[in-house]
């Protein structure tokens, strides 16, 4: 048995093929309880969310899968107009797996990238999500708009990994783990001492393959492009969200300081926006587990 598998006990994990693409997924927590599916972002995998997890076990059936791209999922060469790696594609890989799993309705957590993912799976399919909690995040067309210098500054890396393949690619490979911790201690984090060494591990392992870089590059690439499209169209034909949602940020990070995050989700959803800042940098799961746990806790079970 690995430590990984050590680490995550009480959880299963396994493969799980969803059109086409094979999903690592952790699955764990009680038996018949409300479905709770957690989505980690960039550069992590679904180990982002594992003291959380452990605290919310008792009272959902959890689901922690690697989205696309990333962790021990499968990392597929972009497309030309990066659309396999569209936030509509990878809400469809969720929503699929959730069904596999027999879960047509479920609540739904995502950080970071996983929260534009949810965002787009709450919009696209609201009949699946309950509710929806979105973790230090603004909309991306909004983030987008709104660019200036503070935001180029603070998150450059939006602007070079859409770069053309394989530039980016190739700048990251040429130490990936120095890149890896330097994003890992970002964004009003610090340091990296809030990240437990199993997962600091699993970053690592997952980040120095050259297919996981050129996944997360497509990410980006695809959030600048046809997600901007599907955000613009969504926005015309008045599409938001129509469940209950949280909204948690931190407050040393980039989204608070340049956003205001209330407003600009409370404008794309068409039901109850509650929401705080957190005393803590961008990677809210993993510097405050059990303040996370027990707002997403107070949330889903009101």
């Amino acid at each position: 048995m690995s430590s990984a598998t050590t680490w995550f006990e009480g959880f299963d994990q396994a493969d799980h093929v969803v059109g086409g693409q094979r999903l690592r997924t952790r699955t764990g927590g009680a038996v018949g309880a409300p479905p709770l599916l957690l989505l980690h972002g960039f550069p992590q995998t679904h180990v982002l969310w594992h003291r959380v997890a452990q605290r919310l076990a008792p009272h959902f059936r959890l689901v922690l899968p690697d989205l696309r791209g990333y962790g021990d999922s499968d990392k597929p060469v972009g497309a030309p107009d990066h659309g396999n790696y569209s936030k509509r594609t990878m809400a469809a890989d969720m929503l699929g797996l959730m069904r596999r799993l027999g879960h047509e309705q479920f609540f739904l957590a995502g950080h970071d990238r996983g929260g534009r993912v949810a965002h787009r799976l709450a919009v696209d399919h609201p009949q699946a999500v309950r509710r929806l909690a979105l973790l230090d995040i603004a909309p991306t067309l909004d983030m987008y708009e709104a660019t200036d210098m503070r935001f180029a500054s603070a998150y450059y890396h939006w602007f070079h990994l859409i770069q053309p393949t394989p530039r980016p690619e190739r700048m990251i490979a040429a130490d990936p783990v120095s890149y890896l911790r330097g994003k890992l201690g970002g964004w009003g984090s610090g340091s990296t001492s809030f990240i437990e060494a199993e997962a600091m591990a699993e970053y690592e392992r997952c980040f120095r393959l050259p297919e996981t870089i050129h996944g997360a590059c497509e990410d980006y690439r695809a959030s600048a492009g046809i997600d901007l499209e599907h955000d613009r169209l969504s926005r015309l034909q008045g599409e938001k969200i129509r469940c209950d949602t949280l909204v948690l940020w931190g407050l040393r990070g980039v989204v608070h300081a340049l956003f205001d995050p209330m407003a600009l989700w409370r404008a794309q959803c068409s039901a109850s926006v509650t929401g705080q800042a957190l005393p803590c940098g961008h990677y809210i799961p993993e510097e405050l587990p059990q303040e996370t746990a027990t707002a997403l806790a107070d949330f889903f079970m009101p």
